[in-house]
């Protein structure tokens, strides 16, 4: 789907802040917040597409103004509620106040997948074009290379379609790979040979 969590490629945000002594947690709720993440995501069975869904459908204000644990945070509570496990009144009451959900799913649910594809139809050096698309639901490919030409540098394996899978039981597995881009094509900023790699699913392509 098109939303604020795609931002890959987006200009005025500033650089990344990082250091590398970084912990993985700043304060101990955000380990409870991972820890209830993996408990939630196992009790309803959902698949990783189906969690980072759940983060996507936040209120763009709330996703801007939040860290990186609120959002799972939010995608757990997200998750335990359209799930039955928990109404958002009794959520609320045990929060003590007001608590934020994601917006609902606008996709259809996957029904028939269709069937694996297992045998690539690229090969590194071929030239393909990434698919220019706009879903209702879940994808994991990135909004700034849509419609954008690339070229096949390696292939990664056979792994389930997080757009199916994000949106019930069905899987459809296909074969994966590292795409490189031209910064030049991308964002037509005069960057020469400057190059970004995007893994992508078979479908997201088509030859060149």
């Amino acid at each position: 789907m098109d939303g604020i969590h795609d931002l890959g490629g987006m200009q005025g945000l500033g650089p990344v802040e990082h250091s590398p002594a970084e912990p993985a947690f700043h304060f101990p709720w955000e380990a409870r917040a991972r820890a209830l993440l993996g408990i939630v995501a196992e009790a309803v069975d959902a698949s990783g597409g189906e969690f980072r869904h759940a983060i996507e459908r936040m209120d763009p204000g709330h996703y801007l103004t939040s860290s990186y644990y609120e959002h799972w945070l939010t995608a757990a509570a997200t998750l335990a509620v359209e799930h039955g496990l928990v109404s958002h009144p009794e959520l609320e009451a045990r929060a003590g106040g007001p608590f934020p959900l994601s917006g609902p799913v606008l996709a259809q649910p996957a029904g028939d997948a269709g069937p694996d594809l297992d045998r690539p139809r690229f090969a590194a050096g071929d030239r393909v074009l990434v698919r220019d698309w706009h879903p209702a639901g879940h994808t994991r490919c990135p909004r700034y290379v849509r419609g954008k030409p690339g070229v096949v540098v390696r292939l990664d394996g056979i792994y389930s379609v997080p757009d199916v899978e994000a949106h019930g039981p069905a899987r459809r597995h296909e074969p994966t790979y590292s795409v490189r881009f031209d910064a030049a094509d991308l964002w037509s900023d005069g960057q020469e040979g400057v190059f970004v790699h995007v893994d992508l699913w078979d479908s997201y392509l088509e030859p060149a």
